[in-house]
């Protein structure tokens, strides 16, 4: 039985002789030679993600100005930014809004420009204390001189999501897109066969502390991303039904490629981020590579029907994610369009990517930490009666 190590792999991307592969590469690669045979000359799967991705942002340390200010508020670009952490440190959320261009523009602008290298209009206020006199000031910044920037994303790369669609006589505007009435069209995220956590769906090689890329960038796994709840229905091949796990991630955006983190603007929803993500997976043994050979076809989520406004929204059928990507699904006797919300081109770029950082040496395999929680119980927010007391 061929067993390696990532200390055994890492040695080989040193020497420059490890086999890496993309996550549909080893599809055909192990249909034409076999298990054993594929196990022996491959050392690493890289998969790879890029969608819209709401729950990200960034940390920034602007400097201290002189005479010193604690700034209390902060708006970049007129983007108002979180300053309840220190003196001059700062977050950012992505589908933060625009104080004057509302849904126009928001956080996933400013780090978008912040990437790209532009000058960032800095707006910040204090109520000034003694060792902090300063009450205001007013600059322009950009990635070459503020101290820290890195991009801090509570929940990324969900594992699986289902699709949507709309059932009602009326347009929707939502996270998913335009849903168009009448089940106009079914909209879906994920980069199917690609995905990082449907290649490792029980997290046996990605943890806390894997390395990974994120935005052009080399960054980590930081923790468990919030919404984690892999306790959830899988297929026979312990791909999950739904959501289940997610990943928080921390990379420098000094060294991020906006190519890879786009700004984005859904009608009539706001705004969001496009995140590029790669995941190195290492073949430690005939078990892994069977889990990055989930073709497809083998993967399967809900369509769910958006216009259901109280109580849980009803599943109407399960799909593959092969036919998602035919173009079209039969829904309630018609065929209903399907509509891509992440770009399966992007993705394969960012394998490929990966891929080559890899063979020429210049990213090497972490092994986590820690394991991702395999159990976990997310909490339904419940409305409640206030009552005088």
């Amino acid at each position: 039985m061929v067993m390696k190590s990532i200390e055994e792999i890492n040695a080989r991307i040193r020497e420059g002789t490890a086999i890496v592969v993309t996550a549909e590469e080893i599809i055909d690669l192990v249909a034409e030679k076999g298990m054993k045979q594929a196990l022996k000359e491959v050392d690493v799967v890289t998969t790879a993600t890029f969608g819209p991705m709401c729950s990200s942002g960034a940390f920034i340390n602007f400097g201290h100005s002189d005479p010193p200010i604690r700034m209390s508020k902060v708006r970049l670009n007129g983007v108002p930014a979180y300053a309840g952490i220190a003196a001059v440190d700062a977050y950012i959320g992505a589908t933060e809004l625009s104080e004057t261009k509302g849904m126009e523009y928001g956080g996933a602008h400013v780090i978008e420009e912040l990437i790209a290298g532009k000058d960032i209009r800095l707006e910040a206020e204090s109520y000034g204390t003694d060792c902090y006199p300063r009450r205001e000031i007013a600059t322009h910044i950009n990635k070459n001189n503020i101290n820290q920037a890195f991009m801090f994303n509570p929940r990324n790369a969900y594992q699986n999501y289902s699709a949507a669609v709309n059932t009602s006589a009326r347009t929707l505007y939502t996270y998913m897109g335009t849903l168009l009435p009448e089940c106009g069209n079914v909209a879906y995220s994920t980069a199917g066969q690609l995905s990082p956590l449907l290649n490792d769906p029980f997290y046996r090689t990605i943890g806390i502390g894997t390395r990974i890329f994120l935005g052009g960038a080399q960054g980590y796994v930081a923790w468990e991303g919030t919404q984690h709840n892999p306790a959830q229905l899988r297929g026979d091949n312990g791909v999950p039904l739904g959501g289940a796990g997610t990943l928080a991630l921390v990379g420098d955006i000094k060294q991020m490629d906006r190519r890879f983190i786009r700004a984005a603007v859904f009608e009539k929803y706001g705004v969001t981020l496009f995140v590029g993500i790669g995941i190195p997976i290492p073949l430690l043994d005939e078990d892994i590579l069977s889990k990055v050979t989930v073709k497809d076809s083998e993967i399967f989520t809900g369509i769910v029907d958006y216009s259901v406004g109280e109580g849980p929204r009803p599943m109407l059928r399960n799909v593959s994610y092969a036919e998602l990507r035919s173009g079209s699904v039969t829904l309630r006797g018609k065929e209903v369009p399907t509509v891509p919300l992440s770009s399966l081109n992007k993705a394969r770029e960012i394998a490929g990517s990966l891929k080559e950082l890899i063979s020429r040496g210049e990213f090497l395999l972490s092994q986590p930490v820690a394991a991702l929680p395999h159990q976990n119980k997310v909490m339904k927010l419940e409305l409640r009666r206030c009552e005088n007391a």
